[in-house]
């Protein structure tokens, strides 16, 4: 693009979801149905610790072969299945320790450059829109000096670790592990802290077959919601079934999608399950989750062809507009509030719930398509970018961008609403700039974030984002002269003087001048003259 702009990136139907997991509660479970599932939950975590180490310890030399071995060696302490399970587990959680690791090298890296940059301009220097400057002051800038080294030694440790295929891994979550030394800032007390230790790191999940009985083998929940596992060897002693088996006491029903699950279990298609205890509630739970096939991608034009849906996410709410097939808005804004405060569960709870209305909002519009932007704060969150800007960084530290997409592409495929995704780039900008004056009135408020929804959704229609485009210099003049009487004055309805007709228009006219201008008199009763009768008329004629 001209001026110096970026090149935008064209818009694109989001691909649906690729699975489903539902969740629902394990009631009437009695203190033996308890403890059978935490000693389970207990030895199958033991084994789970034992075999990440030894995956780790393999690095990148791993193999089909070790991963074998590995299998080998469980299946005697627990079952074939058992041992598959966890296998597989601890390999997913060393690729995602070594995604995260790679993640924070690239941070690191984008670190030590923005510091180098801003270190080799001069103190005080201003930047531009798309680097920052120099630093405020000599004393700001030998700080950051210091920082630089600190970075580039890290960069160096993570860079080795990297090479030589090394991943930290904390079961039960680094987090957690480190509430451990600040108990009391946590308001918790040792016995509990190790209540949720334990639990985070007990092992209850189960992959499915397809072609088993109800799609699960090693845990099984029947169409009538018993649900029941396959104990390990050692803990055989356990069983209250046939061939090693546990059956609990309570029945489980699934609330959300029940139909979809239950036509799985009748055909014995493969279904995981996962239980966990929320040590806080003092509540079982069991998720049930399958894959399913990617839903086919509708055409973007067919997506648009009743209009589309704007909609511009910010820190405490969604702002959303309908817009009609030729990119106009129309109706009123509308904005769903969220908070974003909180712990995981609630922040997630008041994302479903602002998405779930704006989806019912696009139904009673009978628009198929919602268009959001294609955000990626990976390298905005850079504190060597942004700098003293604390405001800003928490603001986009905190967006769940990837989460709401996620949410919104999930949500919307149930409801046949389609997902398009844009180029953020200037919507805001040009969004105020070009639409937020216009829409502003005595009764309506735009703000810049409706502003910015429109922008959105032109684009995910291929309109520009101004309100109309100029036209060619010839045909805003005469060839580039003052616009004049375009028409002969034979042509009907041409611009032109209007034809002066003789007599009195107006009461300050007498009769016999139809050319000379009469002094104008006032158009009161009091001011009028004394030799002429005032006669009052609806219709004030004026030259």
């Amino acid at each position: 693009m001209d001026g110096g702009l970026r090149e935008l990136a064209a818009p694109f139907v989001a691909p649906g979801p690729s699975g489903v997991a539902i969740r629902t509660r394990l009631k009437q479970l009695t203190a033996v149905d308890e403890e059978v599932l935490r000693r389970v939950g207990a030895h199958l975590g033991a084994l789970v610790c034992r075999d990440l180490k030894a995956r780790c310890h393999d690095g990148l030399g791993h193999d089909a072969k070790a991963w074998a071995v590995r299998k080998r060696e469980l299946t005697p302490l627990s079952s074939a299945r058992w041992a598959g399970a966890i296998t597989k587990a601890t390999h997913e959680q060393w690729a995602l320790a070594r995604r995260g690791a790679l993640t924070h090298l690239q941070g690191l890296q984008a670190g030590v450059r923005m510091l180098r940059h801003r270190l080799a301009l001069p103190v005080g220097s201003k930047g531009s829109k798309r680097a920052p400057g120099g630093y405020r002051s000599r004393r700001e800038w030998h700080a950051k000096a210091r920082r630089l080294r600190v970075l580039e030694d890290r960069l160096a440790r993570e860079s080795a670790a990297w090479e030589a295929g090394t991943v930290h891994v904390v079961r039960g979550g680094k987090r957690l592990a480190r509430m451990r030394h600040q108990l009391p800032a946590a308001r918790l007390t040792q016995a509990q802290w190790r209540a949720r230790w334990e639990a985070a790191r007990w092992f209850l999940r189960a992959d499915g077959e397809s072609g088993k009985r109800y799609g699960n083998e090693t845990i099984r929940i029947s169409p009538d919601g018993e649900v029941s596992l396959k104990l390990p060897v050692p803990l055989s002693n356990l069983a209250n079934a046939p061939h090693g088996r546990y059956v609990l006491t309570g029945r489980i029903r699934f609330a959300h999608r029940g139909p979809e699950w239950a036509d799985r279990v009748a055909v014995n298609r493969a279904i995981a399950y996962r239980i966990h205890h929320d040590v806080q509630r003092g509540r079982w739970y069991v998720t049930a989750s399958w894959q399913t096939p990617v839903t086919r991608t509708v055409p973007l034009a067919a997506a648009l062809a009743g209009g589309v849906i704007g909609v511009d996410m910010n820190a405490d709410h969604l702002a959303a507009w309908h817009l009609d097939v030729h990119g106009n808005p129309t109706g009123s804004p509308r904005r769903f509030c969220y908070d974003l405060s909180g712990t995981t569960q609630h922040r997630d709870a008041q994302l479903r719930h602002a998405l779930t209305r704006l989806l019912n909002w696009a139904r009673t519009c009978n628009v198929t398509a919602i268009a959001v932007e294609d955000l990626d704060f990976t390298a905005e969150k850079t504190r060597e970018k942004h700098g003293h800007r604390k405001r800003f960084r928490r603001l986009i530290a905190g967006l769940p961008t990837g989460r709401l997409r996620a949410r919104l592409v999930s949500m919307a495929d149930q409801t046949g609403i389609t997902v398009v995704a844009v180029d953020p780039a200037y919507t805001s900008k040009w969004g105020a700039q070009h639409w937020q004056k216009p829409l502003t009135s005595s009764t309506r408020r735009t703000t810049r974030h409706d502003a910015a929804s429109i922008a959105i959704g032109r684009r995910a229609q291929g309109y520009p984002l101004r309100r109309r485009t100029t036209p060619p210099r010839a045909h805003r003049s005469d060839v580039h002269g003052h616009r004049i009487v375009q028409a002969g004055g034979d042509a009907p309805g041409r611009e032109g003087p209007r034809r002066r007709l003789p007599g009195p228009r107006t009461r300050s006219v007498p009769p016999d001048a139809e050319r000379t201008r009469a002094t104008r008199t006032p158009t009161t009763v009091r001011g009028v003259r004394g030799e002429r009768e005032w006669v009052p008329d609806s219709l004030l004629l004026t030259d």
